[in-house]
């Protein structure tokens, strides 16, 4: 008879399923359940100490593990997974409408890397080099790509020949690696980037090219619009600027502790890398021309300003628009009507998803509270509560995420509950614009600017000297963020240069992740 030792681990929930080793004499076999099988009740670390809620909330709503033995790379969790799915996916269909899809390879070759000198400097020390295949050195290195131009333009250099073939708009959604060596903090600042869709596009000159831009910085404002993230649009100082660009527009959230974190670049780069990977096109009249080119970012930053902006002392707040599940119901059961109970909420079930709403039934033998307790922390949008009393009186209470209750005849019950949802979506995009709104403050001195700088975004006025921008960031230990900002709660104009006094321009200085 073979002996076996069963080992428990007690692993607390939200870090993952409970997992079992049994060993045999042999081989050891892992069992995992499908759910965490203990609830973790504890209250989540006050969002007042961002850094410990973040940290939190990303373990125990199962979002991300962090337990992957390479620092900065980490797992999705299944339900992380899902949220990140249904947010690519509307970020495609936004992108399908102007672009197409392709994907190119990871690895690059070291010669087509190391033609770009400018674009280069931007990101050598961050460049994962693979010089072995097997047991045999590579004759050229290759690049795992921090981001996509030394890829992708040397086959536009191929597929573009004439005015024809322009404008090409094409992008991927893929991973790209880059040496972090600061902080890493998932989603927010990692090694492996899982999910960054960058566009690139060509066009025939610098103003069709100029459009472009600001057809998608649309598209972004648009995209958050729909996660409710009010956002900030600036242009980068030309430091500051993607390597090989003519210049950058960024776009900025501002997070609970009142630092931004940048979601987003569109970057107009002109014909410089045209030039380097011999991007023409043949014009109307026959003349060889080179092309104009833009990029556009945007990374799982895009969930990082999600779950931050939005989240609460209780966890997640997550707008319907992305939600893996966006209305959960729990059935009341009460005395002896619990098969009553039951097939009530099939059918309620039943008549939501076939409205195209994400439902799911929480059936499990415990107490309401606990429940209540684990679609808050996962963000669910919509909780409903259908019990005896409900049956009798033809009714539905729904409980939003924010906690506003409601009560909804149980007739056209899914025209009702969309409706409940929308506004839900316009609550939690009223609170984050006034979160913005309150953290934005107009300052006129460098005492001030400090003062601020502890929970806000700042609004001086800027000559546009390289050398007060670095004083001002000296003296305040902080970014020059940009200039021709875009907010309706900021007003572009002219005054005198927060560090000499000369004219200048409205321009944000900020702390930054």
């Amino acid at each position: 008879m073979q002996t076996i030792l069963v080992r428990l681990f007690n692993i607390p929930c939200g870090m993952g399923p409970l997992v079992t080793w049994i060993n045999t004499v042999k081989d050891p076999i892992l069992i995992t359940s499908g759910e965490n099988m203990a609830e973790e009740t504890g209250a989540l670390p006050s969002r007042t100490d961002f850094s410990a809620w973040y940290n939190e909330v990303i373990r125990r709503a199962d979002i991300m593990d962090v337990r992957y033995p390479v620092k900065g790379l980490y797992v999705w969790y299944p339900f992380g997974f899902a949220l990140r799915n249904h947010t690519y996916t509307f970020l495609r269909s936004l992108l399908n409408r102007d672009h197409e899809e392709t994907l190119f390879p990871l690895l690059i070759p070291e010669t087509e890397f190391m033609k770009e000198a400018e674009h280069i400097k931007g990101f050598e020390d961050e460049v994962y080099w693979v010089t072995h295949g097997g047991l045999s050195e590579l004759d050229v290195k290759l690049a795992l790509r921090p981001t996509s131009e030394t890829a992708i333009y040397p086959m536009y250099a191929l597929w573009v020949r004439s005015h024809a073939d322009l404008p090409l708009k094409l992008y991927q959604v893929v991973n790209t690696f880059r040496y972090e060596t600061k902080h890493t903090r998932p989603l927010i600042r990692l090694r492996e980037i899982t999910s960054f869709m960058e566009s690139h596009t060509v066009h025939t000159d610098w103003d069709d090219a100029n459009r472009q831009v600001e057809y998608e910085l649309g598209l972004a404002a648009e995209f958050y619009r729909e996660l409710g993230v009010p956002i900030i649009i600036s242009r980068r100082p030309d430091w500051d600027k993607f390597p090989g660009a003519d210049f950058t527009m960024a776009i900025d959230t501002v997070m609970p502790d009142g630092r931004t974190l940048q979601i987003g670049t569109v970057h107009h780069l002109g014909d410089h890398f045209s030039k380097t990977y011999n991007i023409t096109y043949e014009d109307i009249n026959g003349e060889q021309k080179l092309a104009s080119q833009t990029c556009f970012g945007i990374s799982e930053r895009c969930i990082a300003a999600v779950i931050s902006v939005h989240g609460d002392d209780k966890g997640l707040v997550l707008p319907a628009t992305v939600a893996p599940t966006q209305v959960v119901i729990i059935p009341i059961i009460v005395g002896k009507r619990g098969a009553e109970i039951t097939a009530a909420v099939e059918t309620l079930e039943a008549e939501l998803k076939a409205a195209g709403l994400r439902v799911k039934t929480d059936a499990r033998d415990m107490r309401p509270g606990a429940k209540y307790y684990h679609w808050e922390l996962h963000g669910v949008p919509l909780r409903v509560e259908l019990g005896p009393r409900d049956l009798d009186n033809r009714q539905i209470v729904c409980v939003n995420r924010l906690g506003v209750k409601t009560t909804i005849p149980r007739e056209n019950a899914a025209e009702s509950v969309k409706k409940l949802l929308g506004e839900a979506h316009d609550q939690i995009l009223d609170k984050a614009e006034d979160h913005l709104k309150n953290h934005l403050k107009m300052v006129t001195t460098v005492d001030e600017c400090n003062k601020m700088l502890e929970d806000n975004i700042v609004v001086v006025h800027w000559c546009g000297d390289k050398e007060c921008a670095d004083k001002l960031e000296e003296l305040t230990n902080s970014s020059l963020l940009g200039t021709g900002v875009r907010s309706k709660y900021v007003v572009d104009d002219e005054g005198p240069c927060i560090v000499c006094g000369k004219a200048g321009k409205t321009a944000l200085v900020g702390r930054s992740y």
